[in-house]
């Protein structure tokens, strides 16, 4: 039986009471401090001040315990507007403020459609928003929509944790490599790409997602006025 269906423990006289959703919360926290290397049974269950035997009463494995956050955290996400495009963009946009409040959901998008009961109420929420257009068309544009997002998401994470990693914001960064890049670019080899770092628009990490989306979302507007879809 999958954990969203398993009944938890009935409740004992102990002196720190028990619940799924705390072994979720404290998971969450842990991970959220230090990523998910810093989650596993016997943190969590050192967080909780309770033995580690006694979480394997809720939860079998760390994979279902990460099911079970990346589910916790799919409670604050749902789309909100009028009308496929206004659905998809607060979509995009809700799950990407969930991976900037929890880093670690970005390593955790993607793969294995997620199953959890505050997951599918997000996906139907979704679904019902799109309801103007008809499956073949709502179904691959939702995967689109993820699929950009999921990379999108992971780009800015990688960024972030390459600073960190580095010890370098992205303006000492570019002084470091500047002088490389002037080099380079004074060979006449890449002229496109020197193009487009001289002259091109310099975004911030949310102007690119913002504008990439729409550009998706324009084709998505493009296949259904042009007939690719059928309204109800």
């Amino acid at each position: 039986m999958l954990v969203w269906e398993r009944p938890e423990p009935p409740e004992r006289p102990a002196p720190a009471p028990l619940s799924r959703e705390a072994i979720v919360r404290a998971a969450v926290r842990l991970a959220d401090a230090d990523g998910l290397d810093a989650v596993s049974l016997r943190k969590v269950a050192g967080a909780l001040d309770v033995g580690p035997m006694r979480l394997y009463g809720y939860i079998d494995t760390k994979e279902e315990l990460l099911d079970l956050m990346v589910d916790a955290v799919y409670a604050g996400i749902r789309p909100d507007g009028d009308g496929w495009r206004e659905v998809l963009r607060s979509h995009a946009e809700t799950v990407r403020r969930a991976v900037h409040r929890h880093e670690w959901l970005a390593d955790l998008l993607g793969g294995r459609p997620q199953l959890g009961p505050h997951t599918l109420a997000s996906g139907n929420a979704v679904l019902t928003g799109l309801q103007d257009l008809d499956l073949g068309t709502a179904v691959p544009a939702i995967s689109a929509v993820n699929a950009y997002v999921i990379g999108a998401v992971r780009r800015e994470i990688g960024e972030r944790r390459a600073e960190r990693s580095s010890g370098l914001d992205k303006r000492q960064w570019q002084a470091a490599y500047g002088p490389y890049l002037e080099r380079t670019f004074a060979s006449g080899r890449f002229p496109a790409v020197e193009s487009m770092v001289r002259d091109g628009p310099h975004l911030d990490a949310g102007e690119t997602f913002r504008i990439g989306l729409e550009f998706l979302l324009d084709g998505i507007a493009a296949r259904v006025s042009g007939g690719g879809s059928t309204p109800r």
